[in-house]
């Protein structure tokens, strides 16, 4: 049975994993309205779904763009009359921002993370949220690295944009959890088949004077089963969270690191 049937879904960000995640909540029965800032991207990513039956609309939206969001929102609600989940999965390109000891990271490089994920999540956080107090339910799904709760060294602003992240998933839990609504984090490991990683190995690599797969090698030995977190284990959780089956889940982080944060 498909989990996610008759649900519809908005999904923020044509990289792996917004691509994965469209794929996944197609394939559990959800209409998915993917925007992205890539349209031969998202035009790939449309045809394949479609090719394997899924129901998919694309959008080329600004996800920083509070008007253009609001606007792909109200178009989402007069074609499919509701939003049951909204998915935001932005990324940006970690040269210049990651690899850097904070006391040579410019202020505009340590602020960028901070500023673009922070509104950006605000935004479509904001923009699903009133629909779905008018609704009476939805869930809010996020995603952040490691990174958020471990603070290792030379992530620059990433940390505390991650951090942010985390802290809205909680607050508009608080704030809306009596209407229906659900707000859940999913932590992850570096996701080893995105291309991000790849940069960001090689970025740290470089900054502790090792080499991309000993680097790799001593991510995966922090986790308990000496594993990193794959897509379909990102992608099985967040079909779980947005499901009935995850009713139980608000305001909260759910921890699929293997291990590498305990608590």
């Amino acid at each position: 049975m498909q989990k996610l049937k008759n649900k519809v879904a908005v999904v923020y960000g044509d990289g792996n994993i917004g691509t994965a995640i469209a794929k996944a909540f197609t394939r559990e029965g959800a209409k998915v309205f993917m925007a992205g800032r890539t349209v031969s991207k998202l035009a790939k990513i449309s045809e394949e779904i479609r090719h394997n039956d899924g129901d998919i609309e694309t959008a080329e939206i600004d996800a920083l763009d509070e008007s253009a969001v609001v606007r792909h929102l109200n178009e989402v609600i007069k074609k499919a009359g509701r939003v049951d989940i909204s998915f935001n999965a932005i990324g940006l390109p970690q040269t210049g921002i990651q690899g850097i000891p904070l006391t040579e990271l410019s202020v505009d490089h340590f602020l960028l993370p901070i500023t673009t994920y922070a509104q950006s999540h605000f935004i479509t956080s904001k923009a699903a949220a009133r629909q779905m107090v008018k609704q009476g339910a939805g869930a809010i799904l996020m995603h952040t690295p490691n990174a958020s709760r471990l603070s290792p060294p030379y992530v620059g602003g990433m940390i505390p944009a991650w951090s942010a992240v985390e802290a809205l998933c909680r607050s508009l839990s608080v704030e809306y959890g009596d209407k229906g609504i659900r707000s859940v984090c999913l932590l992850t490991t570096g996701i080893p088949e995105t291309s991000l990683i790849d940069e960001v190995w090689n970025i740290h690599g470089k900054a502790h004077g090792i080499s991309f797969q000993q680097f790799h090698q001593a991510m995966e030995g922090a986790t308990h089963r000496k594993k990193l977190t794959t897509l379909a284990e990102l992608t099985n959780a967040a079909v779980f969270a947005a499901s009935d089956e995850g009713s139980a889940l608000s305001g909260t982080i759910f921890n699929l690191t293997a291990g590498m944060i305990v608590y």
